[in-house]
């Protein structure tokens, strides 16, 4: 962390694996559903473009899945969690914590192994859901936010389980030889600062506590916050923040201490949708905004979706390596 914050270049790490899914001929299906193609649609990217890290497919549907949760699948689309699993004190009560042996947590933790092994020469951060996000996704969203206020022991039984869950899959993610984490939790960015502190943060900040040291990173996402919740977030303890494009990055920056890695947060929409030109000139533009910030990481805001054109993704490195040699030459 400290040699990004010192390197005299700007690093790229977006969260992207569906471009490397399409390079290797393979379905959205087939890499969410088998370990060995998702690692291989990693090494796919890794080989083609200069990310500063090896990530995985941000699928926030698997531990759910563990949990029980019915998924609808599609060929070229990511999973969706379809109805609720609990819906009052009593299931939640009955809730079981699962092992690490349920539904596709072993080809998930199959694909960080073999990351891990194959990236020698860069780290490797494996993915899960947040604590909110999950309990979002078990209990309904709508209604969980709801729960918040009229049954809020009900939401803490439910995080607990969340929590004690997601922290033995980080330890494990850790253990097969992953660098660091992205914790993706954008649900939270629906609840005001101090409800994501209450109701986010505090359960994150025990994954934080039981799995980072100084060689394993927790990186801590929110794409729903434009702000509300910047200071919540950093009560987790986490050595990185992933922001997505809903907030003005460079007042994010302002908002972090200087001693954190701070990343985002160009729209993973327009990856697929805007023109090469445009990529490029939206990428220089937010590197010239953070060029103050030494700990700034470039980044996209969340997952680049399937179906991205390569020739936006080369824009996109592209206008990283321009501006890292104007900035030398300076």
């Amino acid at each position: 962390m400290q040699g990004v914050i010192n390197g005299k270049k700007r690093i790229a790490i977006p969260i992207m694996t569906h471009p490397g899914i399409e390079l290797i001929g393979k379905t959205v299906l087939e890499a969410v559903s088998n370990g060995k193609v998702q690692f291989e649609a990693i090494k796919a990217l890794d080989q083609k473009y200069s990310s500063a890290a090896c990530t995985s497919v941000m699928d926030l549907t698997v531990e759910a899945e563990a949990f029980g949760a019915k998924i609808n699948f599609s060929k070229d689309e990511v999973p969706t969690v379809i109805g609720r699993l609990v819906s009052d004190k009593k299931s939640v009560e009955n809730l079981q914590v699962p092992d690490l042996s349920a539904g596709r947590i072993p080809q998930y933790l199959w694909a960080n192994k073999l990351t891990a092994e194959y990236a020698e020469d860069k780290p490797v951060f494996g993915g899960t859901i947040g604590p909110f996000s999950l309990a979002g996704r078990l209990y309904d969203i709508s209604e969980l936010m709801v729960a918040c206020y009229c049954e809020p022991d009900v939401v803490e039984t439910l995080l607990y389980k969340c929590t004690e869950f997601l922290k033995r899959y980080c330890l494990e993610l850790k253990r097969q030889g992953a660098d660091g984490v992205l914790i993706a939790e954008p649900a939270a960015g629906l609840l005001s600062g101090e409800d994501c502190s209450a109701f986010s943060s505090q359960y994150v900040k025990t994954i934080v506590e039981a799995v980072q040291d100084d060689r394993f990173m927790v990186v801590l996402h929110n794409c729903g916050n434009t702000g509300q919740c910047t200071a919540a977030m950093l009560e987790s303890g986490a050595w990185g923040y992933h922001f997505g494009n809903k907030i003005d990055m460079a007042e994010a920056l302002k908002d972090c201490p200087s001693d954190v890695l701070v990343m985002g947060n160009l729209d993973p929409v327009s990856f697929s949708s805007a023109t090469p030109d445009v990529i490029r000139l939206n990428t220089r533009e937010l590197l010239n905004a953070t060029s103050g910030f030494p700990n700034y990481v470039l980044s996209s805001g969340c997952d680049v979706p399937p179906h991205t054109p390569h020739v936006n993704i080369e824009a996109f490195y592209g206008a990283l390596v321009e501006y890292n040699i104007r900035s030398s030459l300076t």
